[in-house]
């Protein structure tokens, strides 16, 4: 049982009440459920939702820290409050904006569309810091911060976000301690990666809102912590939120405030990245000329930059993902502007693919998802189905609603081709997951 509460597996949760003579009603009952829905969760639905867990946990007299959840009620309500502004496109619009008035302030010192901490800001939390820090300590922070990385790539940012917010809880004490100047510049760039990928973690599991807080907060701390490398990154983040919200306008804002700062860092592995995820962006609006220009300074740069000195936050970027941004690259070009594009797309996921061992699942399951397309694309509708299958599989075992839109494309292509039972069966396993999730 504490293994399956650890794993947020509520549906083997459930059997194991069953199995103790605990009835659906009974368990309905406790957790505030109806009973269809715990029968659906018997069934294998998955459960992600953090408000929806807490309710089980306190339903069922379990510690919240048996399933990872964070313990401060200001988690649950900041999830709340993101689910009910997500409704609202004219909100997001003008929340958008103002954090591209915040970074720019925050990198340039350019008072930009005017700056405010306006509504994409969540209220500050005020906890006493203890007296005095050590380098020590800055290390902890750094060293829970590359773990919790390692469990968000592998298992999905709904796996660890909250314990890289109870994380948070703790490290920000820190902050009006005394210590030496040193000691403080590290412990301001240690946090702001950790509020970096709070953020990360936030977005993978849809909440936007949360998402934009963390990394207004982390653009700060970088820069107070004179890290320009991390500031292009947390950019960068933010830019991808935007790409995964179809708004490639408002994300190549964010890339081209990222790039000020990665030019500046003189890190070319900070410009190589800021510079693949602009022709992402190129791509989408169908400016294939831009595109591939800034794909091939991609190469460029990342073949300039030194790997063994990157940073933990940029280090990420290894050829395999040089591979995997090109083929994603061609994808939407394929997709949109020029099908013989999967010429290019095919041989850069499929390297991709090969080098993404199982510590990189979700990615795994990206590029999976776009060869499939590629493949259906192309008229291989047998292989493109089997590639989509491996996709989904992944995705079903991945804490991360970014994993499940990102089938999208592969099942629109696969609706086309209804006609072909493996396309059908496809579209209907990704339309299940998605109902499920």
């Amino acid at each position: 049982m504490r293994a399956a509460l650890a794993a947020r597996e509520i549906s083997s949760v459930y059997r194991l009440l069953r199995r103790t003579g605990v009835s659906q009603r009974q368990i309905a009952a406790m957790t505030g459920q109806s009973q269809s829905e715990v029968s659906e969760i018997l069934k294998g639905r998955q459960v992600m939702a953090y408000d929806v867990l807490a309710r089980i946990a306190d339903g069922l007299g379990v510690p919240r820290g048996y399933m990872g959840l964070a313990y401060d009620e200001v988690t649950a309500v900041r999830v709340a409050v993101s689910r009910e502004a997500a409704d609202s496109e004219e909100s997001e619009e003008v929340k958008r904006r103002e954090f591209l008035a915040h970074a720019a302030a925050v990198t340039v010192g350019a008072n930009v569309l005017g700056t405010n901490s306006g509504s994409w800001v969540a209220s500050p939390e005020h906890t006493p810091g203890p007296g005095r820090i050590g380098i020590t300590d800055v290390r902890q922070v750094e060293a829970a911060t590359r773990a919790l990385r390692s469990l968000d790539y592998q298992y999905g940012g709904g796996f660890c976000r909250d314990a890289v917010v109870a994380q948070l809880s703790w490290g920000q004490q820190m902050l009006t301690a005394s210590g030496t100047e040193h000691v403080k510049r590290r412990l301001h760039v240690a946090l702001a990666d950790l509020h970096n990928l709070a953020g990360w973690t936030s977005f993978d599991i849809g909440l936007t809102d949360s998402a934009r807080s963390h990394f207004g907060k982390a653009l700060v701390l970088a820069k107070e912590g004179g890290s320009e490398p991390l500031v292009a990154n947390i950019l960068y983040r933010m830019g991808r939120v935007y790409l995964h919200k179809k708004a490639p306008d408002d994300a190549l804002k964010m890339f081209q405030l990222g790039q000020i700062a990665a030019q500046e860092s003189g890190s070319e592995l900070a410009v190589a990245v800021i510079c693949a995820n602009q022709a992402w962006a190129y791509a989408m609006l169908g400016r294939k000329d831009q595109t591939m220009k800034l794909i091939n300074r991609t190469r460029d740069e990342f073949s300039r930059a030194n790997l063994a000195e990157a940073d933990d936050w940029v280090k990420f970027f290894n050829e395999t993902d040089v591979h995997a941004m090109i083929g994603t690259v061609h994808t939407v070009l394929a997709s949109t502007v020029d099908p013989s594009h999967t010429k290019f797309a095919i041989p850069a996921l499929s390297r991709a693919i090969e080098g993404y061992g199982d510590e990189m699942t979700r990615s795994k399951a990206f590029n999976l998802s776009a060869l499939a397309v590629n493949h259906l694309l192309e008229g291989d509708v047998d292989h493109g189905a089997r590639i989509g299958r491996q996709a989904v599989e992944l995705a079903e075992n991945l804490k991360s609603s970014r994993v499940i839109d990102r089938l999208e494309p592969l099942r629109d292509e696969a609706l086309k081709r209804v006609n072909n039972s493996d396309a059908r069966d496809l579209a209907e396993q990704i339309s299940k997951l998605h109902s499920v999730a």
